[in-house]
């Protein structure tokens, strides 16, 4: 490839960091690359892998320690500014001003960037259109729903045109409705504009649209090409398993992935388990281990090659497996047959918006429950008050047994939390976070010792790392055993694989199965909705109104016809039913 055909250019490129433990951190290492003008490419690679400190170098905030990077031909170690000038960034947390409205948003970043008056209103009114926002261009940036404020955040990046747009993680917390129109956006630019992009994600679906993907490890480059030609290392090997009617695809997907000897990979799709069965495995011995499963070959895909991988880079670094959790339920379980949650006419308001209307269902005992939703639909509010963090407005909350109204404080008691953003203390270690929180949730003395040592082992923690500088899949490894030190027998989660990779969403969803199986209702909030796959039910709301509620299959049912068959499609399915049977109502009532 010719220099004036790369928009980036990286050679034997190395960025170094002091360790926790006073060692070297190489998080970029060696690396050589290039990156073609004019095409969307994709970094992806697991927690700790190198994406965003490389992301960071290009765009000339981080300067490398040895080797060469060239930026649209200019040395970004020599003149960052000449760089800077030339692209825009849009980092995970990008910096929106909640108090401002969307225009005086844009304004602000135009003015940032020296964009002319006589350019903005074309470019405004283009990015408006693309991001469906010019409805919304008086209501403040804090007003707006999850995806609508990243669709605000890409607008803010693009108000100048970029020669070069870096984009970390731009989807992560973003529901399925507003990630499609997201990338839609992006794939315009770069068809319509030739723009080149540079994008680092944790959704293989999403790399999948890219020309060109990087697969980074430990600041490595672990492989590179194009979708379809990475895909290829998976051929022969990939496998579509559908379970007898008696066996949940949970629990033979938790079969599968447990014989790492045999499975490289295994997640529910579709109610029937995809999975990639190791080079060299003879195919006889896996009848014993698919339980009487219906088995045929797939075709192979860019997330095959991904865990393959992994997978093999693990076994090279002889790095243990992640640990698998044989908790046990709380002492106070709900009697056999009642349910441990129980919501009858669910209403919250917020002065006169209605954020929940009349919601009603019911959690069984070792039940894993997902409530999905876009953003901005209700799922978060309801969470909250499931969990005794916000009072209804009116309607029968029951956790646990008890009356949330009258016995907030018992029923917490009894229910464990994680919080999308693990609410942990970085500068304290593993050790004193578990102490910590095992205190608040009234542990004391020798039976908090114990608690604390039992689940440092459970979850393979070091009790001396400091949690703030840990990667993310580690992070929501020990917010887990946090929450579970007072052994509750509801847990809560809060989107807690947001920008997770992969391998560590399958151990996280190894260890609620096992916890299930002990007796722990789970419920979930994600954005991942192949993970709906893993739950018992799952209910679907939307503007505050319940859209579906069911098993996956009947989710899946509910919306027949849906392109692609699977949960993704599904949910949008769904959503769009719900808007659209609202926009006739309203219609109806107008006329």
């Amino acid at each position: 490839m010719s220099e004036s055909d790369a928009v980036v250019i990286a050679g034997q490129l190395r960025k170094t960091f002091a360790s926790p433990s006073g060692g070297p951190l190489h998080a970029i290492d060696t690396l050589t690359f290039s990156v073609r003008k004019g095409e969307l490419t994709a970094l992806v690679g697991p927690d700790g892998a190198g994406k965003t400190t490389l992301i960071r170098m290009i765009a000339g905030l981080l300067k490398p320690d040895a080797g060469s990077l060239q930026v649209l031909g200019t040395d970004v170690k020599a003149d960052p500014q000449s760089v800077q000038n030339r692209i825009s960034y849009m980092p995970q947390r990008f910096g929106l001003y909640e108090d401002l409205s969307v225009q005086e948003n844009l304004d602000l970043y135009a003015d940032l960037h020296g964009v002319p008056l006589q350019l903005r209103r074309e470019r405004y009114a283009r990015l408006l259109e693309m991001t469906d926002l010019a409805r919304f261009t008086g209501r403040p940036a804090g007003k707006l729903s999850g995806g609508m404020k990243q669709k605000l955040g890409l607008a803010c990046t693009l108000v100048r045109s970029p020669d070069l747009l870096l984009l970390d993680e731009p989807s992560v917390g973003v529901d399925p409705l507003s990630r499609r129109e997201l990338w839609k956006i992006v794939q315009q630019l770069v068809d319509d504009e030739k723009l080149s992009v540079l994008v680092s994600t944790a959704y293989m679906d999403e790399a999948e649209r890219c020309a060109q993907v990087f697969v980074l490890h430990q600041g490595r480059l672990l492989a590179d090409g194009t979708p379809p030609a990475l895909a290829e290392r998976a051929r022969g090997l990939t496998y579509t398993a559908t379970p007898r009617p008696d066996m949940p695809a949970r629990d033979l997907q938790a079969r599968l992935i447990d014989a790492d000897a045999l499975i490289a990979d295994a997640v529910p799709h579709g109610g029937a388990v995809r999975f990639i069965i190791q080079p060299g495995t003879d195919k006889h011995a896996l009848g014993e281990l698919l339980g009487g499963a219906a088995c045929e070959p797939r075709r192979e895909e860019l997330e095959d090659a991904f865990m393959m991988l992994l997978r093999q880079q693990h076994h090279e670094e002889d790095k243990p497996p992640q640990p698998q959790i044989a908790a046990s339920g709380g002492a106070a379980q709900a009697p056999s047959g009642q349910p441990v949650i129980v919501v009858r006419d669910l209403v919250r308001k917020f002065g006169d918006f209605t954020a929940v209307a009349s919601t009603s269902f019911e959690v069984a005992r070792g039940e894993i429950f997902g409530l999905l939703g876009p953003n901005g639909a209700g799922k978060t509010t309801t969470f909250r008050m499931l969990c005794g963090l916000l009072p209804a407005s009116s309607g029968h909350l029951e956790v646990a047994g008890l009356n949330l109204r009258t016995a907030r404080a018992q029923a917490r008691g009894r229910i464990g939390y994680v919080s999308q953003k693990f609410a942990l203390y970085g500068s304290l270690s593993v050790r004193e976070n578990l102490e910590f929180f095992g205190g608040a949730y009234g542990l004391r003395g020798k039976a908090l010792r114990q608690r604390v040592a039992d689940v440092i082992e459970q979850f393979g923690l070091d009790p001396a790392a400091t949690s703030g500088v840990v990667p993310g899949g580690y992070k929501q490894r020990l917010a887990m055993a946090a929450s579970l030190l007072h052994q509750p027998e509801i847990l809560f989660l809060d989107e807690p694989t947001s920008g997770i990779d992969p391998l560590a969403r399958r151990a996280f969803w190894r260890t609620i199965t096992a916890l299930s199986h002990s007796g722990v209702t789970v419920i979930i909030t994600t954005h991942f909705m192949e993970e709906a796959e893993y739950c018992d039910r799952i209910a679907i709301q939307d503007a505050g109104r319940m859209l579906a509620l069911g098993t996956p299959r009947q989710v899946r049912e509910q919306a027949a016809g849906a392109e692609g068959g699977d949960m993704n499609s599904a949910f949008i399915a769904i959503v769009e039913q719900g808007r659209a049977a609202e926009r006739r109502v309203a219609e109806g009532a107008a006329a």
